[in-house]
Protein backbone atom coordinates (compact mmCIF):
# COMPACT_ATOMS: atom_id res chain seq x y z
CA UNK A 1 0.00 0.00 0.00
CA UNK A 2 1.39 3.29 -0.97
CA UNK A 3 2.19 5.78 1.62
CA UNK A 4 0.23 9.03 0.79
CA UNK A 5 0.21 12.10 3.30
CA UNK A 6 -1.95 12.35 5.92
CA UNK A 7 -3.89 15.39 4.62
CA UNK A 8 -3.90 13.81 1.25
CA UNK A 9 -5.76 10.86 3.20
CA UNK A 10 -8.07 13.31 5.15
CA UNK A 11 -11.45 13.83 3.49
CA UNK A 12 -12.23 16.64 1.86
CA UNK A 13 -13.60 20.00 3.45
CA UNK A 14 -17.22 21.02 3.16
CA UNK A 15 -18.02 24.05 0.86
CA UNK A 16 -18.57 26.57 3.32
CA UNK A 17 -18.28 29.59 1.05
CA UNK A 18 -20.69 28.69 -1.71
CA UNK A 19 -23.69 31.08 0.32
CA UNK A 20 -26.70 28.14 0.77
CA UNK A 21 -26.15 26.36 3.82
CA UNK A 22 -26.36 29.44 6.19
CA UNK A 23 -29.77 30.79 4.84
CA UNK A 24 -30.76 27.30 4.48
CA UNK A 25 -30.53 26.52 8.05
CA UNK A 26 -31.37 30.03 9.16
CA UNK A 27 -34.53 29.84 6.47
CA UNK A 28 -35.50 25.99 7.95
CA UNK A 29 -35.46 27.30 11.54
CA UNK A 30 -36.79 30.55 11.31
CA UNK A 31 -39.67 28.76 9.32
CA UNK A 32 -40.18 26.15 12.22
CA UNK A 33 -40.16 28.59 15.24
CA UNK A 34 -41.63 31.48 13.68
CA UNK A 35 -44.87 28.96 12.33
CA UNK A 36 -44.98 27.03 15.73
CA UNK A 37 -44.75 30.50 17.76
CA UNK A 38 -48.33 31.43 15.61
CA UNK A 39 -50.01 28.61 15.90
CA UNK A 40 -49.16 27.98 19.70
CA UNK A 41 -50.39 31.86 20.09
CA UNK A 42 -53.15 31.97 18.11
CA UNK A 43 -54.18 28.36 19.32
CA UNK A 44 -53.41 29.36 23.12
CA UNK A 45 -56.16 32.41 22.78
CA UNK A 46 -58.63 30.09 21.67
CA UNK A 47 -59.24 30.44 17.67
CA UNK A 48 -61.12 27.51 15.51
CA UNK A 49 -58.43 25.09 13.81
CA UNK A 50 -59.58 27.20 10.28
CA UNK A 51 -58.21 29.92 12.26
CA UNK A 52 -54.99 28.31 13.14
CA UNK A 53 -54.43 27.26 9.27
CA UNK A 54 -54.88 30.47 7.88
CA UNK A 55 -52.91 32.66 10.25
CA UNK A 56 -50.31 29.63 9.58
CA UNK A 57 -50.62 29.53 5.92
CA UNK A 58 -50.28 33.49 5.98
CA UNK A 59 -46.82 33.47 8.04
CA UNK A 60 -45.73 31.05 5.69
CA UNK A 61 -45.68 32.67 2.89
CA UNK A 62 -45.09 35.84 4.03
CA UNK A 63 -42.07 34.74 5.90
CA UNK A 64 -40.53 32.77 2.83
CA UNK A 65 -41.23 35.67 0.85
CA UNK A 66 -39.25 37.96 3.84
CA UNK A 67 -36.56 35.66 3.92
CA UNK A 68 -35.87 35.39 0.01
CA UNK A 69 -35.86 39.13 -0.29
CA UNK A 70 -33.92 39.48 2.59
CA UNK A 71 -31.12 37.43 2.21
CA UNK A 72 -31.18 38.15 -1.63
CA UNK A 73 -30.59 42.25 -0.37
CA UNK A 74 -27.93 40.94 2.38
CA UNK A 75 -25.65 39.23 0.06
CA UNK A 76 -25.73 41.44 -2.63
CA UNK A 77 -25.13 44.40 -0.47
CA UNK A 78 -22.11 42.50 1.08
CA UNK A 79 -20.95 41.58 -2.09
CA UNK A 80 -21.20 45.01 -3.58
CA UNK A 81 -19.36 46.49 -0.89
CA UNK A 82 -16.17 43.76 -1.13
CA UNK A 83 -16.44 44.81 -4.78
CA UNK A 84 -16.06 48.32 -3.76
CA UNK A 85 -13.36 47.85 -1.58
CA UNK A 86 -11.63 45.52 -4.28
CA UNK A 87 -11.63 48.56 -6.64
CA UNK A 88 -10.25 50.33 -4.02
CA UNK A 89 -6.94 47.92 -3.27
CA UNK A 90 -6.94 47.91 -7.34
CA UNK A 91 -6.74 51.58 -6.76
CA UNK A 92 -3.97 51.92 -4.35
CA UNK A 93 -2.02 48.87 -6.01
CA UNK A 94 -1.90 50.69 -9.28
CA UNK A 95 -0.43 54.42 -7.33
CA UNK A 96 1.61 53.05 -5.20
CA UNK A 97 3.46 49.17 -5.77
CA UNK A 98 5.92 49.64 -3.75
CA UNK A 99 4.46 51.14 -0.12
CA UNK A 100 1.69 48.43 -0.66
CA UNK A 101 4.46 45.87 -1.12
CA UNK A 102 6.06 46.78 1.95
CA UNK A 103 2.86 47.09 3.30
CA UNK A 104 2.14 43.45 2.66
CA UNK A 105 5.90 42.48 3.71
CA UNK A 106 5.15 44.34 7.66
CA UNK A 107 2.10 41.94 7.55
CA UNK A 108 3.71 38.81 7.14
CA UNK A 109 6.86 40.06 9.26
CA UNK A 110 3.62 40.70 12.30
CA UNK A 111 3.17 37.04 11.95
CA UNK A 112 6.62 35.79 12.41
CA UNK A 113 8.38 35.36 8.48
CA UNK A 114 11.64 36.84 8.56
CA UNK A 115 11.81 40.19 7.29
CA UNK A 116 13.84 39.03 4.15
CA UNK A 117 12.25 36.09 3.03
CA UNK A 118 8.77 38.30 3.58
CA UNK A 119 10.10 41.41 1.66
CA UNK A 120 11.26 38.56 -1.52
CA UNK A 121 8.01 37.09 -1.46
CA UNK A 122 6.06 40.39 -1.66
CA UNK A 123 8.06 41.57 -4.43
CA UNK A 124 7.49 38.55 -6.12
CA UNK A 125 3.74 39.00 -5.61
CA UNK A 126 3.72 42.29 -6.82
CA UNK A 127 5.30 41.23 -10.60
CA UNK A 128 1.47 39.21 -11.06
CA UNK A 129 -0.90 42.56 -10.61
CA UNK A 130 -4.15 40.16 -10.74
CA UNK A 131 -2.55 37.79 -8.30
CA UNK A 132 -1.12 40.88 -6.15
CA UNK A 133 -4.42 42.35 -5.86
CA UNK A 134 -6.42 38.82 -4.83
CA UNK A 135 -3.36 38.17 -2.16
CA UNK A 136 -4.25 42.19 -0.68
CA UNK A 137 -7.32 42.01 -0.25
CA UNK A 138 -7.37 38.18 1.19
CA UNK A 139 -4.74 40.04 4.01
CA UNK A 140 -6.25 43.34 4.21
CA UNK A 141 -10.11 42.43 4.11
CA UNK A 142 -9.75 38.65 4.83
CA UNK A 143 -12.14 37.41 1.83
CA UNK A 144 -11.45 35.63 -1.57
CA UNK A 145 -12.56 38.09 -4.16
CA UNK A 146 -13.07 35.60 -6.53
CA UNK A 147 -15.53 33.32 -4.33
CA UNK A 148 -18.11 35.44 -2.94
CA UNK A 149 -21.48 33.85 -2.29
CA UNK A 150 -24.30 33.82 -4.24
CA UNK A 151 -26.88 36.03 -3.53
CA UNK A 152 -29.82 34.13 -5.58
CA UNK A 153 -28.50 30.39 -4.10
CA UNK A 154 -29.12 32.52 -0.25
CA UNK A 155 -32.46 33.43 -1.68
CA UNK A 156 -33.60 30.40 -3.28
CA UNK A 157 -32.19 28.29 -0.07
CA UNK A 158 -33.93 30.79 2.62
CA UNK A 159 -37.05 30.66 0.65
CA UNK A 160 -37.50 27.07 0.19
CA UNK A 161 -36.15 26.13 3.65
CA UNK A 162 -38.10 28.43 5.39
CA UNK A 163 -41.47 27.13 3.61
CA UNK A 164 -40.70 23.45 4.66
CA UNK A 165 -40.27 24.40 8.17
CA UNK A 166 -43.06 26.53 8.38
CA UNK A 167 -45.04 23.81 7.06
CA UNK A 168 -43.95 21.22 9.34
CA UNK A 169 -46.00 22.70 12.22
CA UNK A 170 -49.14 22.79 9.95
CA UNK A 171 -49.22 19.52 8.66
CA UNK A 172 -51.56 18.24 11.70
CA UNK A 173 -54.15 20.38 10.39
CA UNK A 174 -53.73 20.29 6.98
CA UNK A 175 -54.66 16.39 7.47
CA UNK A 176 -57.59 17.02 9.86
CA UNK A 177 -56.43 16.92 13.18
CA UNK A 178 -57.91 19.35 15.59
CA UNK A 179 -55.58 18.95 18.66
CA UNK A 180 -53.29 22.08 19.32
CA UNK A 181 -51.14 19.60 21.28
CA UNK A 182 -50.50 17.81 18.04
CA UNK A 183 -49.29 20.49 16.16
CA UNK A 184 -47.05 21.34 18.79
CA UNK A 185 -45.46 18.45 19.17
CA UNK A 186 -44.82 17.46 15.38
CA UNK A 187 -43.13 20.66 15.30
CA UNK A 188 -40.94 20.23 18.34
CA UNK A 189 -39.98 16.77 16.24
CA UNK A 190 -39.10 19.00 13.25
CA UNK A 191 -37.02 21.41 15.53
CA UNK A 192 -35.21 18.27 17.21
CA UNK A 193 -34.62 16.83 13.58
CA UNK A 194 -33.34 19.91 12.05
CA UNK A 195 -30.72 20.31 14.72
CA UNK A 196 -29.97 16.56 14.66
CA UNK A 197 -29.36 17.44 10.12
CA UNK A 198 -27.53 20.38 11.42
CA UNK A 199 -24.75 18.66 13.56
CA UNK A 200 -24.10 16.55 10.48
CA UNK A 201 -22.33 19.94 9.11
CA UNK A 202 -20.82 21.06 12.08
CA UNK A 203 -19.88 17.78 13.45
CA UNK A 204 -21.47 18.36 17.17
CA UNK A 205 -23.31 15.66 18.70
CA UNK A 206 -26.76 14.90 17.35
CA UNK A 207 -28.75 14.77 20.04
CA UNK A 208 -27.56 18.31 21.79
CA UNK A 209 -27.95 20.24 18.91
CA UNK A 210 -31.60 18.57 18.08
CA UNK A 211 -32.08 19.37 21.88
CA UNK A 212 -30.77 23.28 21.81
CA UNK A 213 -33.35 23.49 19.14
CA UNK A 214 -35.86 22.18 20.56
CA UNK A 215 -35.54 23.87 23.77
CA UNK A 216 -34.93 27.39 22.21
CA UNK A 217 -38.36 26.58 19.86
CA UNK A 218 -40.13 25.28 23.19
CA UNK A 219 -39.61 29.15 24.66
CA UNK A 220 -40.46 30.87 21.99
CA UNK A 221 -43.85 28.25 21.66
CA UNK A 222 -44.29 29.21 25.39
CA UNK A 223 -44.42 32.72 25.37
CA UNK A 224 -46.74 33.14 22.57
CA UNK A 225 -49.18 30.77 24.08
CA UNK A 226 -48.56 32.56 27.14
CA UNK A 227 -49.85 35.66 24.85
CA UNK A 228 -52.34 34.09 23.76
CA UNK A 229 -54.25 32.80 26.59
CA UNK A 230 -53.66 36.16 28.31
CA UNK A 231 -55.78 37.80 25.09
CA UNK A 232 -57.91 35.27 24.28
CA UNK A 233 -60.56 35.35 21.28
CA UNK A 234 -63.83 35.24 22.65
CA UNK A 235 -66.38 32.65 21.20
CA UNK A 236 -63.08 31.18 19.46
CA UNK A 237 -62.69 32.21 15.89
Amino acid sequence: MTDTPAALREAHHADVSGGWLRPAVFGAMDGLVTNIALIAGVGGGGVSPRSIVLTGSAGLVAGAISMGLGEYTSVRSANEQVAAEVAKERRELERHPEAEARELADAWVARGLPRDLATQVAEAVRRDPEEALRVHVREELGVDPDDQPSPWAAAISSFLFFSIGALVPLLPYLLGATELWLALAVGGLGLFAAGAVVARFTHRPWWTSGLRQLLLGAAAAGATYLIGSLIGVPGGL
